[in-house]
C-alpha cells in the first residue's frame, strides 16, 4: 500500500520536540514552552513523549500485518525489539559508564560499584519498551480493532482501580500517595527509581506501562483507520476522532486529573486527541495537498528516529562529561537564550539525520 509521508513527519516532528525538551541549555532558565507541569496539568512539553508512543502503535499497524496472529515468529519478533529497545535505553542513560562524582574515602572498583547500584532502571526508551510489547502482544492476540478498544479501555480502568484502591492517605493522585510510586519503591528499590521531585517518583515508572500500552493501541486504532481508505477520506475521519477523544479527556479529566508523572487515563484520551489532530493535518497538508518539501528534514529524522534520538544524548552527554564546554559562556542565563540553545541543537541533529537519509543509511531494530 501507498506509503504515509504524514507518518514519517509526525515521527520527525516528535523527536525534534524531544531532542528540544531533553537539552534545554540551563535547567535552572527553562523557556516556558519547554517546561513540564509541575504536577497535573498538560503544557505542550507534555505532549512529546505520549506522541511518540502514539507514532509506535500507528508504526505497528503496518509492521504487524505480516503475522496471522499470536505466532512464535512474532512473539520471538517484537521480544526482541522490545529487549534492544530497553537495553539501549538502559546504555543511554549509563553512559559513560562512569560516576560523574568519586568518593576520595573510595577506591575506585568501590566507587564505580557504588555508582552502577544506584543507577536509574526506567526511563524514556524502557518505557516505550514495555508498552510496545504489552500493546503488541494484545494487538497480536486480539486482532480486532474492537477487541483492541475494550483492551485499551479496561488497561485505563485497572490502572484507574489501582491507584484508587491503594491510595495513600495523602491521595490517589497526590505525589507522595499514588500507587505507582509504591510499586516501584517494592519492585525497582528507591535507589534505582528518579528523584528530581524531591522524594523518589519515577514518572516512567513500571505502573504506567499500563496506561502507556493503552496510548500505543490507540495509535494502532488510528493506524487501522488511515490503512482503510484514501488519504482525504482518512484525514475527514481522524479529525473527527480526534475531537472525540479531545473531549473525552477534558471530560474524564474533571474527575481523573490529566497527570502525565502518572500517565492517568485522562492524559492517555487528551494527548492521543492532539496526536489524532495533529497526524489528521499533517495526512491533509502532504498526503492531499503534497506539500512535502517544507516537512522534508523532519521526514528524514522521522526516517531514523531512534537512532539520531540517541546520538542526541550521546553527544551532549559527551560534551558535558569529557570536555570544558560550558553553554553559559557562549548562551549565558536567560530563558530565551536556553530556548535558542534547545533550538540550535535541534538543528544540528536534523541535519545529521539530512545526511543520513541522502547517503540512504536507515537504522532501525
Amino acid at each position: 500500500m501507498k506509503r504515509y509521508l504524514s507518518l514519517d513527519i509526525l515521527r520527525g516532528l516528535t523527536v525534534a520536540m524531544m531532542i528540544m525538551v531533553n537539552n534545554p541549555g540551563s535547567w535552572s532558565h527553562i523557556y516556558p514552552i519547554l517546561r513540564h507541569a509541575s504536577w497535573s496539568g498538560c503544557t505542550p512539553c507534555d505532549l512529546v513523549f505520549p506522541f511518540f508512543l502514539f507514532c509506535v502503535g500507528v508504526s505497528m499497524t503496518f509492521a504487524l500485518a505480516k503475522y496471522p496472529g499470536l505466532t512464535a515468529p512474532a512473539v520471538r519478533k517484537v521480544l526482541k525489539r522490545g529487549f534492544l529497545l530497553y537495553i539501549i535505553g538502559f546504555l543511554l542513560t549509563a553512559y559513560p559508564f562512569f560516576p560523574a562524582h568519586r568518593n576520595p574515602d573510595l577506591t575506585a572498583w568501590q566507587n564505580w560499584l557504588e555508582w552502577a547500584g544506584n543507577l536509574r532502571l526506567m526511563g524514556i526508551l524502557q518505557r516505550i519498551s514495555l508498552s510496545y510489547i504489552l500493546a503488541s502482544v494484545l494487538v497480536l492476540w486480539l486482532r480486532t480493532t474492537k477487541k483492541i478498544a475494550i483492551a485499551a479501555g479496561a488497561l485505563c480502568a485497572l490502572h484507574l482501580a489501582l491507584l484508587l484502591i491503594f491510595a495513600g492517605p495523602e491521595g490517589a493522585f497526590s505525589l507522595e500517595g499514588n500507587f505507582a510510586r509504591k510499586v516501584d519503591l517494592v519492585l525497582l528499590g528507591e535507589q534505582h527509581m528518579y528523584h528530581g521531585y524531591g522524594l523518589p517518583f519515577d514518572p516512567e515508572g513500571l505502573l504506567g506501562t499500563l496506561t502507556g500500552a493503552a496510548t500505543v493501541l490507540l495509535g494502532y486504532m488510528i493506524g487501522q483507520v488511515v490503512k482503510s481508505d484514501a488519504p482525504v477520506n482518512v484525514s475527514a475521519k481522524v479529525f473527527s476522532i480526534s475531537a472525540g477523544l479531545l473531549l473525552g479527556g477534558l471530560a474524564l479529566g474533571l474527575v481523573v486529573p490529566i497527570n502525565k508523572p502518572m500517565w492517568t487515563a485522562s492524559y492517555v484520551l487528551y494527548t492521543a486527541g492532539w496526536a489524532s489532530f495533529v497526524l489528521a493535518l499533517l495526512i491533509y497538508l502532504v498526503d492531499v495537498r503534497g506539500w512535502e518539501k517544507p516537512f522534508f528534514p523532519f521526514k528524514a529524522l522521522g526516517m531514523n528516529a531512534l537512532a539520531v534520538f540517541v546520538l542526541s544524548g550521546l553527544i551532549m552527554k559527551t560534551l558535558w562529561r569529557f570536555t570544558d564546554w560550558d553553554y553559559t559562556l557562549v548562551f549565558g542565563h536567560t530563558e530565551f537564550m536556553s530556548f535558542l540553545f534547545s533550538f540550535l541543537y535541534m538543528l544540528v541533529n536534523l541535519g545529521i539525520a539530512v545526511v543520513l537519509y541522502r547517503r540512504r543509511i536507515f537504522i532501525k531494530l
